[in-house]
């Protein structure tokens, strides 16, 4: 399913129409507020997003979209003005993954969506990462322990995948802040030491498998 986010009416409906036409489905919505409100009922394969919406504009949603675990790895296109090269850039800063720039063509959309669709799906052939009893599924985001799913927040989410992904390896937290949080983040060292807490606390049992090592940091192995 690809959602379009797209105020004008006739240009929705033709988007919709050449998706359907290549043999994707498509649901199209005019603004931010009805968009949010059926991801609350379907999550979409990837998301075609205006940048120019009445209310909320594409760039808050796409930064509410990256902000959730549930919602930060659904591909998104941008949709962007000609000659707006700060709107784009900024946009692909903030984690979208393509953009087109208006006006753009009905063929030209459909290619893109599906090099898109062709790469994530690549992508997910690396999908299961396991250690001990804690499951990853990169493709869909979730976690489970002894088969029970387990609710993390993006960040805590991000951490576990990096640990689980390095096993063994001892990870500083400023490498911790720069690889999760980002480069130029200005917080403080004890953000790290925080949410460690907190992920460990959801592991329950497990979450013995992140160990301290003092004095330089964290890293994570399966107990014997």
């Amino acid at each position: 399913m690809i959602f379009c986010v797209e105020d004008d009416t006739a240009i929705r409906e033709l988007m919709i129409y050449a998706l359907i036409s290549a043999g994707l489905d498509a649901k199209g919505f005019a603004e931010g507020n009805a968009f949010f409100e059926a991801l609350k009922e379907e999550k979409p394969e990837l998301v075609i997003l205006d940048i120019m919406l009445p209310g909320e504009d594409g760039i808050s949603i796409l930064k509410k979209l990256r902000s959730h675990i549930e919602t930060a790895y659904i591909p998104v296109i941008m949709a962007t003005a000609k000659g707006t090269e700060y709107d784009t850039v900024f946009a692909l800063d903030l984690g979208a993954d393509d953009y087109l720039a208006k006006p753009f063509g009905m063929m030209e959309m459909v290619s893109r969506v599906k090099a898109l669709l062709r790469r994530m799906r690549q992508a997910a052939g690396k999908e299961l990462i396991c250690i001990g009893q804690i499951q990853m599924n990169t493709a869909d985001h979730t976690v489970f322990i002894g088969g029970k799913r387990i609710s993390l927040t993006l960040k805590e989410y991000e951490l576990l995948r990096l640990f689980m992904e390095n096993p063994g390896r001892v990870f500083t937290r400023d490498q911790l802040l720069n690889q999760v949080w980002a480069p130029d983040y200005t917080g403080e060292t004890r953000t790290v030491d925080v949410h460690i807490g907190t992920l460990r606390t959801k592991l329950g049992a497990w979450g013995s498998y992140i160990e301290t090592v003092r004095g330089v940091g964290y890293r994570m192995e399966a107990k014997a």
